[in-house]
């Protein structure tokens, strides 16, 4: 497997734009993963290549990631159709097979939940090397990262700066699904957040399980779209950019995605259709595209009974597989207010498989 797909032409100087106030956060114990900008870096495009799934060669007991006869480590399932919780086994201490099995019960849970890490503190370079195990890491075309730390994308929500909240001012809800940056014609398989400082309540992330969503649906109206592509654009975010005067690193690409895919290491079909990226459906009138997608949107955003709530701790570093599931942050705090806290952390994302959906139905752009 490839472990890099995409070229960088550094700048000879690189110019960074803080995204936090400096003075405020003199005393963070991260203030050296706080959000900023290069804005000279230029990537190309990004390349295709070959992806072998972690979870493919993983024992499907996975008796080495959760060993019946340790009783430190705590396995428990948040609810029953998405969602596991670990506790007592470090992220940052696993075996290359304990990492292949964990691949496998992503895809198989959707998100896994791991307590008391010490992933955080382990170094940008070793958290790096983790992510690449499962993929090549993504570098996000427009937003923040962490200091010479590209592959890093930031997250973060302060009274200094409230830029992801912005676009949600004037709606009713902060929740926005998505999966993350599926516009890209190798999707995203495995995403690792950490949080660095979370707040004492509130912040938390919801996910959708989009193989549940797929089974929920009556059989004519999955064989339909068993049959169908949909676009994804990157457009309508490098554009949002540039508006907002940031810097866009890579220029945006749109791919034509089956709407329902096929997982390499479960074999389980899935929706792979969000809100933040699915712009139609190609080869329906835009009427019967727009009613369709409106349909799929409420959906996944209303399926209460296939969604997972996760509360952020201390120490708390969730892993999910885009291909399975679509997310959300829930922004439902006062960052003006000191005693609600801060929520800082980070986002690594690594590329996998170019979609393939049923029947042998492939992406195109």
């Amino acid at each position: 497997m490839s472990t890099t797909t995409t070229t960088v032409t550094p700048p000879s100087e690189v110019t960074l734009k803080l995204a936090f106030d400096e003075k405020a956060h003199e005393q963070y114990k991260y203030h050296d993963y706080l959000p900023v900008y290069d804005e000279k870096t230029h990537l190309e495009p990004l390349e295709p290549f070959d992806f072998q799934d972690r979870g493919i060669a993983a024992h499907q007991e996975k008796t080495n990631l959760i060993a019946q006869d340790n009783p430190d480590v705590k396995v428990s399932k948040l609810t029953p159709v998405i969602g596991t919780e670990i506790r007592g086994l470090q992220l940052s201490q696993l075996s290359d097979t304990q990492k292949d099995e964990l691949a496998l019960l992503i895809a198989e849970r959707g998100v896994v939940v791991f307590r008391d890490q010490d992933f955080k503190d382990i170094g940008i370079e070793q958290q790096k090397a983790f992510g690449r195990y499962f993929g090549p890491l993504h570098i996000h075309p427009v937003g923040a990262h962490v200091k010479d730390a590209l592959e890093l994308h930031n997250i973060y929500l302060g009274p200094d700066n409230e830029y992801r909240n912005r676009s949600k001012s004037n709606r009713l809800t902060t929740t926005g699904y998505h999966s993350d940056v599926s516009y890209e014609h190798q999707t995203p398989g495995i995403t690792i957040l950490t949080l660095l400082s979370v707040p004492p309540t509130g912040g938390d992330t919801a996910w959708a399980s989009q193989t549940a969503a797929y089974a929920r649906l009556s059989r004519p109206i999955q064989a339909l779209l068993e049959g169908l592509r949909a676009e994804h654009s990157g457009f309508p975010q490098a554009e949002g950019g540039r508006r907002d005067g940031r810097f866009v690193r890579r220029e945006p690409v749109r791919s034509e995605h089956p709407v329902v895919r096929v997982h390499p290491a479960t074999g389980q079909k899935a929706l792979f259709i969000n809100p933040g990226f699915t712009k139609k459906i190609i080869g329906l009138k835009d009427e019967e595209s727009d009613a369709l997608l409106k349909l799929l949107f409420r959906h996944i955003s209303q399926g209460q009974d296939f969604q997972v709530r996760v509360r952020w701790e201390e120490g708390t570093v969730a892993l999910w597989d885009n291909r399975v599931t679509a997310h959300t942050a829930i922004s439902d705090y006062n960052v003006h207010n000191p005693q609600e806290g801060l929520r800082h952390g980070f986002r690594i994302t690594t590329l996998a498989d170019k979609p393939k959906g049923v029947n042998g139905l492939e992406s195109t752009w």
